[in-house]
């Protein structure tokens, strides 16, 4: 009964954290309603006569067409700098010379020599950058919110109006191929797809040339009418090599290559449209709202004059900026389509100037009607919009709602007397774009808006957890502690949830769950604090509900106050390092003030039956110094490998994150992957020579003989496996099958024995000597037999002793039976690293699987992690007294030290709390080419995030009797 009452407080505690967790998120991951209405060329979006420009066509649809077909070419993570002209190199100053500069030639001579056919548009993305998300922006129009970026690796088909859905329903033959991403959200919307697998990030060429070996056939063949590819290698490279490798180069060369044959195959109807859906970082990636994340090209060209004049002298610094939804509504009205109902982009006003028209202000008058069109879908959308949902501020949604009354009065007067009205249709020009930016100002900022009521109540919901855990870990060491008077709480707030859901039901009100499972935690929760004020709280003072130390509590707050101030978060990175350099600071300095290093520690412990002399100290100053020196110097160097975050553009970040594949120069790359089997090699050498000292290599259990052959393996399999893994690019065509099959299979094999240790060591997690020789006289035993687990604290006073007595009745019991004749001694050695050997051995077996997920370079932060956990352990250690009551007893100073390493080593790995710093190439580990394993996928690159925690939250269960290795 005992055992299920730990049961259900374990699942009350879960519960409650998953239900503040639960409301935190709902209030900082935002989300939109998302209608279902679609525009038709049946209904005008408003009031009024025919737009100018359709002269009364039959099937004219709001605007008359201007292209019959068009081209979409769509260049993953085409940032806009690789696409702009190269400056020419100024005398006096050292030339710029990056591997993605001035690779589109052809486009940037098509730019100079047809300016009235071509421009080049810098595209203002919205975050988050992920694909799905601007795609689904691209095609709707409207802006994706940040909860959307969860879907990246799920495609859903989308339900809102969209260009895709607009081009079928109207007849057109829509080919698409390239990124299958685009199957999950138009399925069936395609008159011929040639799909390839995307998710292989490691792959540059499958994709692209699949869509090369289907694009002139098809272009050729007239069977189209709308052609969209989707080219990856870009991306790939991104994030395999970064943006400065040279394989950018000869990914942007091949592009190049595809303008200008696409160019050469146009026809006068056509419009090209060469865009890239966002940019990437310095490091390749993407996913955040940097400026060169957010940051893509757009080019747009005609074989019939496109603009009617050449394009504004600007700087180059300074290109012409427009959002990126702004092509939506731009390419709908180009093609004579309806403006999907849900966009809130505003049209490229210069593309509709009829260049070949010669009445006055005919150009103007096309882009007000064009501005017009475009502000009376939008005006539609705000208004069914609003009605639905209330998310949108009234007081300025009331604004321009009037600025548009006001544009279109004034654009319906001017349909009547066009003549004359050069700076009347200005003034409507103007009116109506502040319109159009205006919605979308507002909506980013609304759609952006976080429920602070929602996260205050999650974090307060999470702390009052956190503080019912500590009263609990406190309560449970007095003796006569059960959990079953626990429990009542937890049914009165279930009794009480279920009474509310009841009640909301039959008013008819909406139930949200996550405010439901809220109300519920609380109402569970109050109750039980209650009971604590008032039975324990109001009898004893405050402090003892703190039992740390008031320096170390003085640290954690500073810790917690940090997360409050955005200049802590951005510098987080060596916040948690500083934390930690001064709780080492202040554990050496207590030491020494409390005269813990200077006298003998006595061994005078009655339940011995003997009184150990006073001898030698084993601590002094000079080793408490040496420890915590070797301490900050590992924190120091760990500090070398660090990823600037995206709010800091001045910081440079360590360039021995990105793996030696990256690397350019063979030399460079042999010394580096030489230091990092070094560091391995170190890593394996330090844990066997700390085992060897502790005499835990010589006991022939099963655990100890893996220890002694089966991590030399694990080192060579991971070695092997870096060698494969930084030379594949570089093996002969006729080696690459066999590469790529070994670098699958050595990363199964090394996790497979990790498995197979791990559960030799639950099997056998005891690694110490045991002798037994016969004929030697029967010790007198001065201990208590082995009962069992320990169930109070006086059992718990005398583990490792009952562990002595145990394996000496058990062997000896063995050996009478087998050799009865004369007495047996049984003797076990090295029982003082009983516990510490088997921590040791396990994180060993597992830092090799998380290690493998890293890049190479990340082998040296793993060693120095070891040596920190080995240099503290030992420092902690020697504060601790030899008459610590129980071998369980954790000192809160080891415990706040264990939660900053952690965070500590989560940098160090080259990790931030941001999308673009996320570790992708974790996912492809182990894992063959063409998978569709996404859930394997997801496991590894979680894992890879939170290695650090899953290494210290092991190593911190079994911390406590770690730390009487030096007892």
């Amino acid at each position: 009964m005992r055992k299920i009452s730990v049961l259900l407080f374990l699942a009350w505690v879960g519960f409650l954290f998953y239900a503040g967790i639960a409301l935190f998120t709902s209030g900082f991951l935002l989300t939109r309603l998302e209608l279902t209405n679609h525009s038709s060329c049946q209904e005008p979006p408003g009031p009024g006569s025919l737009p100018w420009g359709s002269r009364g066509e039959p099937g004219a649809c709001w605007m008359a067409s201007r292209f019959s077909r068009l081209v979409l070419v769509l260049i993953d993570a085409l940032r806009f700098d690789f696409a702009q002209p190269q400056l020419s190199h100024v005398s006096g100053e050292p030339p710029i010379s990056l591997p993605f500069l001035g690779k589109l030639g052809f486009l940037q001579r098509i730019l100079e020599i047809q300016p009235h056919h071509a421009r080049l548009y810098q595209s203002k993305v919205d975050p988050p950058t992920t694909t799905m998300q601007r795609l689904k922006a691209l095609t709707t129009g409207s802006l994706p919110t940040f909860i959307d970026a969860g879907s990246n690796f799920a495609s859903y088909a989308i339900a809102e109006d969209n260009l895709i859905k607009q081009l079928t329903s109207t007849g057109r033959r829509v080919v698409f191929m390239g990124d299958e991403t685009w199957n999950d959200l138009f399925p069936g919307a395609f008159s011929q797809a040639f799909f390839f697998p995307s998710f292989d990030v490691r792959d540059l060429h499958t994709v692209d040339n699949g869509i090369l070996e289907h694009l002139y056939p098809i272009m050729d063949s007239g069977e189209w009418d709308v052609l969209i590819t989707h080219f990856l290698g870009v991306d790939h490279c991104g994030h395999k090599h970064g943006p400065h490798h040279p394989e950018m180069a000869k990914k942007l060369s091949q592009m190049d290559q595809v303008i200008q044959g696409l160019v050469e195959r146009l026809e006068n109807d056509t419009l090209l449209v060469v865009t890239g859906d966002h940019g990437m970082t310095t490091s390749g990636n993407h996913g955040g709202d940097s400026e060169l994340e957010t940051s893509a090209a757009l080019f747009l060209y005609s074989p019939t004059a496109l603009f009617p004049s050449a394009p504004p002298e600007v700087r180059p610094e300074e290109p012409e900026v427009i959002p990126q939804i702004s092509l939506v509504p731009t390419l709908a009205l180009l093609l004579g389509l309806p403006i999907p109902f849900g966009n809130i982009g505003e049209v490229i006003a210069e593309v509709f100037s009829e260049v070949e028209d010669s009445q006055p202000h005919s150009a103007t008058l096309a882009q007000a009607s064009a501005l017009h069109l475009n502000a009376q879908q939008v005006s539609r959308f705000l208004h069914t919009y609003s009605t639905a949902a209330q998310d949108l501020q009234v007081k300025e949604l009331h604004r321009l709602q009037n600025l548009f009354s006001k544009a279109s009065a004034d654009y319906q007067r001017l349909l009547q007397s066009p003549q004359g009205a050069e700076a009347a249709l200005q003034t409507v020009i103007t009116e109506l774009q502040q319109f159009l930016r205006g919605v979308r100002a507002m909506c980013i900022e609304s759609w952006a808006r976080f429920s602070l009521v929602r996260m205050a109540g999650g974090a307060a919901l999470l702390a009052a957890t956190c503080f019912l855990c500590l009263l609990v870990s406190q309560w449970a060491t007095s003796p006569g502690f059960y959990f079953r008077p626990l429990l009542i709480p937890m049914a009165w707030g279930l009794t009480g949830a279920v009474v509310c859901a009841g009640l909301l039901a039959t008013t008819g009100l909406k139930l949200d769950s996550v405010v439901l499972g809220a109300m519920a935690a609380v109402g569970s929760l109050l109750p039980f604090l209650w009971r604590a004020w008032a039975g324990w709280g109001a009898k004893r003072p405050l402090a003892a509900l703190l039992p740390m130390p008031g320096p170390v509590l003085l640290l954690l707050l500073i810790r917690f106050a940090g997360f409050f101030s955005d200049s802590f978060v951005i510098a987080e990175a060596r916040a948690a390092p500083f934390l930690l350099i001064s709780l080492i600071l202040l554990l050496v300095a207590q030491l020494h003030w409390e005269g813990k290093l200077l006298p003998p520690k006595l061994l005078t412990i009655p339940r011995l039956g003997f009184l150990t002399p006073a001898g030698p100290p084993r601590h002094n100053g000079t080793h408490a110094l040496g420890l915590g020196v070797g301490l900050l110097l590992c924190i120091r160097l760990a500090g070398l490998f660090h990823r600037c975050p995206e709010e800091t553009p001045a910081c440079s970040s360590s360039p021995w994150l990105s793996p030696l594949a990256s690397m350019v120069g063979g030399r460079a790359k042999n010394v580096w992957y030489g230091a990092c089997v070094g560091a391995l090699a170190a890593l394996l050498a330090a844990v066997r020579l700390w085992l060897r000292r502790y005499g835990n290599l010589k006991s022939p259990e099963p655990p100890v003989l893996f220890v002694r052959w089966g991590l030399p393996l694990m080192g060579l399999g991971t070695a092997a496996y870096w060698a494969l893994a930084s030379g594949a690019d570089e093996a002969p065509p006729r080696l690459r099958a066999l590469v790529a099959g070994a670098s699958v299979m050595l990363p199964r094999a090394v996790a497979g024995l990790a498995a197979s240790g791990l559960m030799l060591l639950l099997w056998r997690p005891v690694t110490v000597l045991v002798k037994a020789a016969a004929g030697a006289p029967r010790t007198r035993t001065v201990l208590t037999p082995f009962s069992g687990p320990p169930t109070s604290q006086a059992d718990l006073d005398y583990v490792v002793p009952q562990i002595y007595r145990h394996m000496q009745e058990e062997f000896r019991g063995r050996l009478e039976r087998t050799k009865p004749q004369g007495p047996l001694t049984v003797a076990a050695y090295q029982l003082g690293s009983v516990y510490s050997a088997a921590m040791v051995t396990a994180l060993t077996l597992l830092a090799f699987p998380l290690l493998l997920l890293h890049a190479e370079r990340i082998s040296l932060v793993f060693l120095l992690l070891f040596l920190q956990s080995f240099l503290l352990l030992h420092l902690l250690a020697a504060g601790i007294p030899i008459t610590t009551p129980g071998p369980f007893t954790v000192p809160w100073q080891a415990v706040s030290a264990w939660a900053f390493m952690a965070t500590q080593t989560f940098y160090s790995t080259g990790h931030q709390p941001v999308f673009p710093a996320i570790h992708w190439h974790a996912a492809f580990v182990g894992v063959p080419e063409g998978h569709d394993f996404t859930w394997l996928s997801a496991l590894l690159v979680g894992t890879n995030t939170f290695a650090s925690h899953i290494l210290f939250a092991g190593s911190r269960l079994p911390i406590a009797p770690a730390l009487a290795l030096s007892l």
